[in-house]
């Protein structure tokens, strides 16, 4: 299988902040708790934005650079045996490529600041 060369993090934009000033995210309440950062692949990120996010905002989606990341990443089963990017280290400010401010709406709808609004009057 071949592995994508970034994954994605959705993080409190106040989080986001924070890692700015100190140069690393160190993960959230429940990355931290869980020993590793959380990500998904770009196939995940719907399902894991519905389950862990559903009526947030003030988010940040975080693109990531997969390269440079080492051992420190490693691809473990979770939802239905689906591999998903773990990383067992801080993360470097620097291997995000790319943030968009986003929120989720209550029934798990990613919903990007950025976007224009299509909806018909």
């Amino acid at each position: 299988m071949t592995r994508p060369a970034e994954a994605f993090k959705i993080v409190a934009a106040g989080e986001w902040e924070t890692a700015l000033a100190q140069g690393v995210y160190s993960g959230s309440a429940v990355d931290r708790a869980d020993g590793y950062i959380h990500m998904s692949t770009a196939g995940q990120l719907a399902e894991t934005a519905r389950r862990h996010y559903a009526g947030r905002s003030h988010l940040l989606l975080l693109t990531v650079s997969l390269d440079g990341l080492g051992d420190a990443l490693r691809w473990e089963p979770s939802r239905g045996g689906d591999l998903f990017p773990h990383l067992y280290a801080p993360l470097a400010v620097t291997a995000v490529t790319a943030t968009r401010a986003c929120s989720v709406s209550p029934a798990g709808e990613m919903r990007f600041e950025d976007a224009a609004d299509t909806s018909a009057d």
